[in-house]
Formats: C-alpha cells, sequence, structure tokens
C-alpha cells in the first residue's frame, strides 16, 4: 500500500471543495487608478488565502455611480489600460478573479464582468437587463446584452475573447466546478440567466452587483440569493458596492453574501469603511450529489434543452494549489439536525413534533383503530413517543386512556427509570401498566441453555435481545388481545445504526414515529415540550427530570 501524503490528504481542493471569496474594494468615482490598486490588492490579498475564484462589485473599475461619465471618452480609454495593467499585476496568481467594467463594442457601452486568469481575459460576461425605474436610468448610457453585435471582440492586445450573456465557463481539471456570471438585475427578474446556465451545468453563480442600499433592501438580497441557490442548486456569490460610490443620490452598504444551495455560508460586515473579502469553502461533490438526487431538476433541463444549448463553453485548467496543507474553513455543526440559534430550534422542534403528531393521528384514522400501545421504560425515546400519542388523542377528541402505556422492568431496570416511567404515565393521564418480564426472559434463558439461567453473569447479545424480544412480544400480544396498534421508539439514529434488536425486538412496530428523528434531537423535543408547556405544569417537571437522567 502506497503511503499517504498527509499534505495531500488536509487539502480541501481533493476532496470536492473549493475556496471562493467576494470582494468589496474601496473606489473613488471615474478614479480607474485607484481603483485599480483596490482591487489589485484584494486579488492578491484572496491568492494568498488559497481561493481559485474571485468576484467584485458591478463596474467595480470605473465605479458604479458615474451617471454621464460613463460617456466621456477620457473614462473609457483609462478602464481599458486599468484592465491591463489588472493583467499584468496579476499574471503570476493562480486565481479567477471577475471584475466590473464598462466596455465599449460595436459604438454601444456595455455592462461587463471580465473573468481574468494569469493575466489572460478568458471572456466577458454581458449584462441582460438594465433597470430603468425608481432610482435607476442605466439605458441611459448602457445597452443591454441582446444588442450586441459581436461575439467575439479584441481587447488588451488580445484577440478572440468571447462576448456575451451566454457564456459557461469550466475549470477542466476541478471536478463539478463550472461557473456562470450575471449582473445586479440579472437576479431580480422571473427567469434570471443564470437559471438556464445552471441548468446548463454550472454550479458556481457569481452576481456582480451595485445594488444601493435602502431599508429593508439587505433581506431582499439575502432572499433573492438563497432562493436562486436553493433553485439552481449551487453556489451563489453576490457583491454589492461598497465605500466611495457617489452618495448624491443613493448610498452603499458593501453587502458580500456567498449561499449554498440555499444555506448562507459568509456575509461581510455592512457600511464599513474600508475594502473587504468573505471567503467560504464551496461543497461541489454536495451540489453534484443533490443534483442527481433531484431527477426534477434534470427534467426541466431537459425541457429547456434547446435554450441550454446555446451557451459558448470556455473550458481551461487552473493551477490550484494542489500540494499544500490547506484546511477547510468552514465549519460544520456538531449536531447537523440541530440548529444553534434558539430560535430556529424551538421552530424545527415544533414542526418535527407535530408532524409526528399529525403521523400518527392519519395512521389511526385510516386504520380505523382508537387505541395505541407503548412500551414506556422512563427514557427519551419511549418518553418521546408517550407525549406525540398523548398529543394524538387530544387532537382526534379521544380520552387519553385510548394510550395503553406499558413498563416492563427487566434485569437492569434501575428504580430511577422505573419511577420516571411510572410517574409519567400517570401524570398524563394514559392508562398506565406494569408487566414484570424477568420470569418470562427467565424461562427463555432455561430453555435455550444460557449460562445466566445456571447463575453465571453473562450478560452477552443473547442476554440483551431476550429482555428486548420479550417486551415486543408481550406489546403486541397486548395489542391483538386489546385492539391496538403498537407504536415503536426506537430512533433514526439506532435503526440507521443497527442499534437495535432485530425481528421480534425492538425493530419491529406497527408504526414508528421515531423512525425519521435522530437520537440528538430527541432531547430538544422533550425540552420543547417541557419548556413551551404543551402539557400540565407537573408532566413539565417530570420531562425536563427525565432529561437530567443520566444513562
Amino acid at each position: 500500500m502506497e503511503e499517504r501524503d498527509d499534505q495531500t490528504f488536509f487539502n480541501l481542493y481533493h476532496h470536492g471543495f473549493i475556496r471562493v471569496a467576494v470582494c468589496i474594494p474601496e473606489v473613488r468615482v471615474a478614479d480607474t487608478t485607484f481603483n485599480t490598486d483596490s482591487t489589485v490588492k484584494l486579488v492578491k490579498q484572496a491568492s494568498e488565502n488559497n481561493v481559485v475564484f474571485a468576484i467584485f462589485p458591478e463596474l467595480g473599475i470605473s465605479a458604479y455611480s458615474n451617471e454621464d461619465l460613463f460617456q466621456q471618452e477620457a473614462l473609457i480609454k483609462s478602464v481599458i489600460q486599468a484592465l491591463s495593467e489588472i493583467l499584468e499585476t496579476t499574471k503570476d496568481l493562480n486565481i479567477i478573479s471577475v471584475i466590473g467594467a464598462p466596455l465599449r463594442v460595436d459604438f454601444r457601452l456595455f455592462n461587463c464582468g471580465i473573468v481574468i486568469y494569469r493575466g489572460r481575459i478568458l471572456g466577458i460576461a454581458v449584462k441582460s437587463y438594465l433597470p430603468n425605474y425608481r432610482e435607476f436610468y442605466e439605458k441611459r448610457q448602457f445597452s443591454p446584452a441582446e444588442d450586441a453585435q459581436s461575439k467575439l471582440i479584441d481587447i488588451c492586445g488580445q484577440e478572440n475573447i468571447p462576448f456575451g450573456s451566454d457564456i459557461l465557463f469550466e475549470v477542466k481539471n476541478i471536478q463539478n466546478f463550472k461557473f456562470f456570471i450575471e449582473i445586479c438585475e440579472d437576479v431580480w427578474v422571473p427567469i434570471p440567466p443564470s437559471s438556464h446556465a445552471a441548468m446548463a451545468g454550472a454550479t458556481v453563480i457569481g452576481n456582480l452587483s451595485a445594488s444601493n442600499i435602502t431599508v429593508g433592501k439587505s433581506e431582499y438580497r439575502h432572499s433573492l440569493a438563497a432562493s436562486q441557490s436553493a433553485r439552481c442548486i449551487s453556489a451563489y456569490l453576490y457583491a454589492a458596492a461598497g465605500p466611495g460610490e457617489s452618495t448624491t443620490d443613493l448610498a452603499w452598504d458593501g453587502h458580500a453574501i456567498i449561499y449554498e444551495n440555499g444555506n448562507l455560508l459568509a456575509e461581510s460586515e455592512r457600511f464599513s469603511q474600508k475594502s473587504r473579502i468573505v471567503y467560504a469553502d464551496v461543497d461541489l461533490d454536495r451540489l453534484a450529489q443533490d443534483r442527481m438526487r433531484m431527477n426534477s431538476f434534470g427534467q426541466n433541463a431537459r425541457a429547456h434543452k434547446e435554450q441550454l444549448q446555446k451557451f459558448r463553453k470556455i473550458s481551461f485548467p487552473v493551477s490550484f494549489p494542489a500540494e499544500q496543507r490547506i484546511l477547510l474553513e468552514r465549519e460544520y455543526p456538531r449536531f447537523p439536525y440541530i440548529p444553534s440559534d434558539p430560535g430556529k430550534r424551538d421552530q424545527r422542534c415544533y414542526e418535527a413534533y407535530n408532524i409526528q403528531v399529525q403521523g400518527l393521528a392519519q395512521r389511526l384514522k385510516s386504520s380505523g383503530t382508537q387505541n395505541v400501545v407503548i412500551g414506556v421504560s422512563g427514557g427519551l425515546d419511549s418518553t418521546q413517543t408517550l407525549i406525540v400519542a398523548a398529543r394524538t388523542m387530544d387532537l382526534l377528541n379521544l380520552p387519553r386512556s385510548h394510550v395503553k402505556a406499558y413498563t416492563m422492568p427487566g434485569f437492569a431496570t434501575t428504580d430511577k427509570t422505573y419511577n420516571n416511567a411510572m410517574e409519567l404515565m400517570k401524570a398524563i393521564g394514559v392508562e398506565a401498566n406494569e408487566i414484570d418480564i424477568k420470569p418470562s426472559c427467565m424461562q427463555m434463558l432455561k430453555d435455550i441453555g444460557h449460562p445466566f439461567a445456571a447463575g453465571e453473569k453473562l450478560y452477552d447479545i443473547t442476554f440483551e435481545n431476550i429482555q428486548a424480544g420479550e417486551r415486543t412480544s408481550h406489546l403486541f400480544r397486548i395489542a391483538n388481545m386489546r385492539n391496538a396498534l403498537v407504536v415503536g421508539t426506537g430512533d433514526l439514529s439506532e435503526l440507521a445504526l443497527g442499534w437495535c434488536t432485530y425481528g421480534v425486538g425492538d425493530h419491529m412496530s406497527h408504526y414508528n414515529v421515531n423512525a425519521s428523528v435522530p437520537k440528538t434531537l430527541i432531547q430538544h423535543l422533550i425540552r420543547w415540550v417541557a419548556q413551551s408547556s404543551q402539557f400540565s405544569k407537573e408532566v413539565c417537571e417530570i420531562l425536563l427530570d427525565i432529561l437530567e437522567t443520566e444513562i
């Protein structure tokens, strides 16, 4: 076996991730020299942090708020000079940069995103939709992408550079890394260009935006970026213009956000007076897997096949930092199903608990059964099942006595869990029962010749499974006798790991309300039920006591 190269293994680029950045430089209106310096500094800073892809705000080389200065020949020429300088000063950097600039093509002025890598312009994305309402009047200076006659242009000493709004960029040596650029208003329309680009294969969308700030607008930006990244099953990078733009008519907050499939990965401080960069590690493998599983994504792409075939694809390799140690900076929650934010956690608990209740209620209605049988141990899983069943009876306008609850102490049952079970059953108002399973377990141990029956202290798998099997066997026969359904208590974690007794054991039930609930969530559900007073004060106190019981 080959010896593993730890430097290579501990490198995010070898595990389906890429590091991306949204850069917000300080600018000065129509001062391309200052803006070029600000841009280059951030490109170098991002490169030093092992970023492979970085975007900048809309029209960042000239600034956005130039108004009719965009028509000045001096500004148009200085933009070309600035681009040449950026190409020269970044030619040794292994980073793809997307820079916003106005370009004159076919005697028209276009709002462009220029894709640069190692001193070469790979392609130029053009803004498709120009806002001309409220505070915007871009059509006064610019033309939309559809007005461009040229598909290839020459600029900065380079020839035949792809130009338009139909360009898809593919990084050949990083699997699943295809990106598309749209500009500001493009994402505010009903069907953004990035929707088609994602169906054509783009996994990363960059939006070069100016996006002046008004009260409440940042929340709407979040909604747009989150929704578009989720619909496109992609990463979505959004850069809004920051310090230095003119405040004669508008204000700016320099908002940078990065989303991945609806989840916020990074966000900048707003209203800063300094240049800013935000970073995120994007999981390309996850995006590819999600698209594969969501088969309707491919169906939608097939419906737009003719439109998708119009995209021009630019393929190129990059020299990413493959041989060095680059650890993920992205944080993954210790408990992935449980939000760390208390408000979100309570909302999830509310939903999960009521999903359980609704599911059981529908099963009882459809089966014509009004009774349930539950084994109650005094532990967390059976406690959650019991409070779900009790609330289900409330929902169906049935007395809680229709819940036939049985505690079945075995050889290792502690006084604490036994008392928890008895107190909880009585406090909730279900029918409380007790069956001592030790005699029937001992009979089986004798029948199969297990050493424990002869006095040997052997607590093996057979010993444990006999107790689980006896409990389940009792519950099913009681259900036969009492015209009831056995409601299971095992959680998702136990079922997924096989941490249960297969067959006649806790693996089996007529309906298991915990089957989709991970063990890490169970305690939060119980705590939410107690703290939100879903039951009486006495019940809630018992629930909190059960949560404190060490197992």
